[in-house]
């Protein structure tokens, strides 16, 4: 038998928790330890708990899916988030997955494609619907268009080079000899440079700029 795996739900519906509850302990290796109805909350139990699954609604009544799955893999670096959207949407899987997610299904969906796309991710498989691969934004996915003129400065290159690398900000502020609020400034405006919202996604996109960048010199 497999190991159980323990798994976190959040749902402004509790109805909708309960479902899905029964339908993910109808299988042995499933667990639900905890449901609760905002990311606030959420954080709160995969920081308790360090479950193998977070299984969220992308709209909480404290924010979207995004604002909590950076800090969720934070806490949890190996638990696996998947987000539950209204519909099949091959731009929202790009977002979520971009920022940490594991995989990405439609409120709409059967249990079964539930169940199998769980199954998936315990084989370490990610899956997708077949009709994605007919999108005509599908081959964009492999990297995003970018502004190779972006202008970094080079103390924002510095910031960024190193949170590449995994350095914390206390330690960068150090480092340069600013405050952690300084870091803080520096980053809001790598961040707007970058047209990106967090750190997941402003790694990702510093990381194709440089590359970008080698690639034209």
């Amino acid at each position: 038998m497999r190991r159980e795996w323990q798994v976190v739900l959040i749902d402004i519906h509790p109805t909708s928790m309960l479902g899905t509850k029964l339908i993910l302990e109808e299988h042995q290796d499933l667990s639900v330890k905890a449901m609760v109805s905002t990311g606030r909350e959420g954080l709160e139990e995969v920081d308790r708990i360090h479950p193998d699954l977070v299984l969220m609604d992308y709209k909480l009544p404290d924010g979207e899916a995004d604002h909590f799955i950076e800090q969720m893999k934070q806490l949890s670096a190996d638990t696996h988030i998947i987000v539950m959207t209204d519909e099949d949407d091959l731009k929202l899987f790009r977002k979520y997955i971009g920022i940490g997610a594991s995989g990405v299904i439609s409120k709409q969906s059967s249990p079964l494609k539930l169940i199998h796309l769980i199954t998936g991710l315990r084989e370490g498989l990610a899956s997708i619907p077949l009709a994605w691969l007919q999108n005509e934004d599908w081959g964009q996915l492999g990297e995003p268009d970018l502004d190779v003129d972006i202008q970094l400065t080079d103390m924002e290159k510095f910031i960024m080079e190193r949170i590449v690398q995994g350095i914390t900000y206390d330690k960068i502020a150090k480092e340069i000899n600013v405050s952690r609020r300084s870091v803080d400034n520096y980053l809001r405006k790598i961040y707007t440079k970058l047209d990106v919202s967090s750190r997941a996604q402003a790694i990702e996109q510093f990381t194709l700029y440089t590359k970008s960048k080698k690639q034209h010199v």
